[in-house]
């Protein structure tokens, strides 16, 4: 028993500290923001979503990633069996048929699809030794990625899905892809987008914050209003924000302000002072992120981890970008920040393996 205690105490001396505090104080900050948006009820849902999520990431930390390297294909069905579930029996909210509803929980599946595809594009790159050029592989690649993708842009979800193509676009561009075929993706979805326009398949409010964004009096009582509200609710805060009010403008004129437009929340109340502090924060995360990444000691924790940034870099840079008119307004949450249970408990499942990968990244001598 004090062997393997001892064992335990030694892996533990490998684990990135620095990763955990950082991400807790982002989700304290988070829950407190949450609370100046929408009041206490929405807090105390986040609280005990953050302490379920915590149980859980210790958990996967106390496994050794190779034992979770065997057990990724079950999740990864599992997953897409959970969203074919949502697709014909979920929970219909705001004319989006997204969630699960078990008892008093609602489950977003395609929060845990994010997760799926990095881990199963992680064990197939591994096994094909990141030749990801080889045309089979690719092939094989794509499909892996390409069904919950589907399903998810039917529910429709089409920031979720957003995050899932950069996801492998990232993956796929450190793996050494062919930069024509990187290229081709993004011309691709253009042609894509260009083709349905005028169809049933493009959702009308996708067709008006595109146009939105192109031209924000497109629609000025609608997607261009919010957007002018969020510009206004960030300039109101100037450099050291208003402070710890509540009632402030962004809670009363900016809609979702506790979920996609935290960030304008953050930066009214916290000035531009607090919006450099959390990207600051976030800076940290990613870079230690990273680090692990380029210590890893296989293909599958490497990839593990540039899954995982490139998920976090690419809502960060959305979510805070839609706030402020240079990118269009979608659904993409900031990670360990906006209100939503189901993104807190997959974004610490994702730092959880992160942080299994670097503990394991050396040999250690028992």
């Amino acid at each position: 028993m004090f062997r393997k205690l001892n064992s335990d105490l030694r892996l533990f001396r490998e684990l990135d500290f620095t990763i955990v505090i950082i991400s807790i104080i982002i989700s304290i900050f988070g829950a407190l923001n949450i609370y100046l948006a929408s009041g206490i009820s929405d807090v105390i849902k986040q609280l005990s979503w953050f302490i379920i999520s915590l149980c859980a990431a210790y958990f996967l930390i106390l496994i050794d990633y190779n034992l979770i390297k065997k057990a990724i294909p079950i999740f990864y069905w599992a997953t897409v069996a959970s969203l074919i579930f949502t697709r014909y029996f979920g929970v219909i909210v705001n004319g989006a048929r997204r969630w699960i509803r078990i008892g008093p929980l609602s489950i977003q599946p395609a929060e845990f699809a994010k997760l799926a595809i990095i881990l199963i594009l992680a064990k197939k790159l591994d096994e094909m030794e990141g030749n990801v050029n080889d045309i089979k592989n690719f092939l094989i690649l794509a499909i892996y990625a390409g069904i919950p993708m589907l399903i998810i842009v039917l529910q429709p979800n089409m920031g979720l899905t957003m995050i899932c193509f950069f996801i492998v676009l990232g993956m796929f561009f450190v793996s050494g892809l062919d930069i024509k075929v990187i290229v081709g993706s993004f011309m691709s979805i253009i042609t894509f987008i260009a083709l349905i326009w005028n169809s049933p398949l493009m959702q009308p409010h996708w067709k008006k914050r595109l146009l939105s964004f192109v031209n924000p009096s497109a629609d000025e009582l609608g997607i261009g209003l919010q957007l002018k509200q969020s510009m206004i609710g960030i300039g109101s805060g100037g450099v050291y924000g208003i402070g710890l009010k509540t009632g402030s403008y962004v809670s009363e004129f900016v809609p979702e302000s506790q979920t996609d437009f935290i960030y304008v929340v953050i930066a009214e109340h916290w000035g531009f002072i607090g919006g450099v502090f959390l990207l600051l924060l976030y800076g940290i995360l990613i870079y230690r992120v990273i680090n692990i990444g380029k210590s890893s000691k296989d293909i599958f924790g490497s990839m593990i981890c540039i899954g995982f940034v490139s998920t976090w870099i690419f809502s960060i840079l959305q979510n805070i970008g839609m706030t402020i008119g240079v990118m269009p307004i979608s659904g993409i949450t900031l990670p360990f920040i906006s209100y939503g249970g189901s993104a807190v408990l997959a974004s610490y499942m994702a730092l959880a393996i992160v942080l299994n990968v670097g503990m394991r990244r050396k040999k250690i001598n028992f």
